[in-house]
């Protein structure tokens, strides 16, 4: 009897302490970024640090629903909870709320909630369930098509709210979807893509042609069984044709914000001018996160002893630009530890996920291990400046209780998922 109890609460520890950790010390510095005076009221639920309290307190009953149920429920209804997903999406277009020129969210009495961040865990399962079909098979192209409709609905519906980066979250999949069978050509074009857009924009599309060509020339003549010569040829004259599209798609296709971030991050801009307006705009943000995380040194200024945190140097600090504070207050050591709780929590979840049994569990847990690589360097790499201002959160980190609890569910259901191997007799 004893071993029939204790075998329902054996969970993958390794991951609850590492989002524990992640959730504290989040916490900790949402309370430094957000506190107002002197003395800190810890319990002040009109603070966001006392928001996010009751949020944590949410997440830990939210966390014991999730593993209180059958693990074969999400399998058997992740359809049903991906058209629900997608329709609390359709939703927003006729009683949203705009938020920064965003109709992400729902106002509920005095708290919103952002059904984009939930989208990604249904997405998820509904991609595991449809690749551990038996019937699918990636290297079919109609089910690459189908694959490809079920992250596309999602992300195209956040677009339309005008929120561009939640929906680069979905690319993320193309991930999963090598790891189960999707032929490599796809990730051959979606290098040579992004080679192509960058080089357009910042050497011109002359040389990027050049470039580009005596690359596949080169690929076609070293390899020993070589292609069709007119395959090569026609995929030159693609590859010139989008390096002379980019300049056009950039200028017509983009809004002006979007355009000014890619050009600061491509340091396409010489007009001293117009460079001086933008560090007082737009590029304010990233050179006060950049000077904290600086000002932190190795060991850090210390627990709510941050001067530009503080201060409210940075805006909105305690959300996207959360990494800011613990560069300040916490230094390069601070920074470190966050770093590689992150990066053991993607290695132990890519583990867990080559150890399961079932399919669906194992894709499922590659999305997740996907959707939290992506959110984590692209947070981090933009509070640094190392990649476009995208504005998304730091998972488990940043404030907000939809970021928080969309990115629990999305964690504890592979713990769920994950029990269901390890108490298997």
């Amino acid at each position: 009897m004893y071993r029939e109890t204790n075998r329902h609460f054996k969970f993958d520890w390794i991951s609850i302490i590492i989002f524990m950790l992640l959730v504290g010390f989040g916490w900790l510095n949402i309370l430094s970024a957000s506190h107002v005076g002197e003395t800190v009221d810890y319990f002040n639920f009109s603070q966001p640090y006392g928001k996010q309290l009751i949020f944590i307190f949410l997440t830990i009953l939210l966390i014991i629903l999730i593993l209180s149920i059958d693990s074969k429920f999400y399998e058997r209804f992740s359809g049903v909870i991906y058209i629900i997903s997608m329709l609390s999406l359709v939703g927003l277009f006729i009683a949203g709320k705009n938020v920064n020129g965003a109709t992400s969210w729902y106002g509920i009495g005095g708290m919103t909630l952002q059904p984009s961040e939930f989208a990604k865990a249904a997405t998820s399962l509904a991609i595991a369930k449809f690749l551990s079909d038996l019937q699918t098979d990636l290297k079919n192209f109609k089910d690459q098509v189908k694959a490809f409709i079920i992250i596309a609905i999602p992300a195209i519906l956040i677009i339309l709210q005008n929120d561009t980066g939640s929906a680069l979250v979905y690319a993320t999949f193309f991930f999963v979807f090598y790891r189960e069978g999707l032929p490599k050509i796809y990730l051959i074009i979606a290098t040579l893509l992004a080679f192509i857009s960058i080089g357009s924009l910042k050497f011109g599309d002359i040389t990027t042609s050049i470039i580009i060509t005596l690359v596949i020339l080169g690929y076609h003549f070293t390899r020993r069984k070589k292609p069709a010569f007119i395959k090569t040829i026609l995929t030159i004259l693609a590859c010139i044709i989008l390096s002379f599209g980019v300049e056009f798609l950039y200028d017509n296709m983009l809004q002006a914000h979007q355009k000014d971030r890619i050009s600061l991050w491509l340091r396409l801009e010489n007009d001293p001018d117009k460079l001086a307006d933008m560090r007082r705009d737009i590029l304010y943000n990233l050179y006060e996160s950049e000077k904290a995380i600086s000002s932190g040194g190795i060991t850090g200024k210390g627990f709510l002893q941050g001067t530009r945190t503080t201060g409210k140097f940075v805006p909105e600090q305690h959300t996207d630009y959360i990494f800011s504070t613990v560069g300040e207050e916490w230094g390069f050591a601070g920074t470190v530890f966050v770093v590689v709780l992150f990066v053991l929590l993607l290695l132990r979840i890519l583990h867990l996920a080559e150890l399961q049994k079932s399919q669906f569990s194992r894709v499922y847990g590659y999305s997740v291990a996907s959707i939290l690589f992506f959110h984590f360097m692209i947070n981090i790499g933009m509070v640094m400046g190392l990649i476009p201002t995208i504005g998304i959160p730091l998972p488990f980190f940043s404030y907000g209780g939809s970021g928080l609890w969309a990115f629990t569910i999305l964690l504890f259901i592979f713990i769920k998922l994950d029990s269901n191997r390890i108490n298997e007799w």
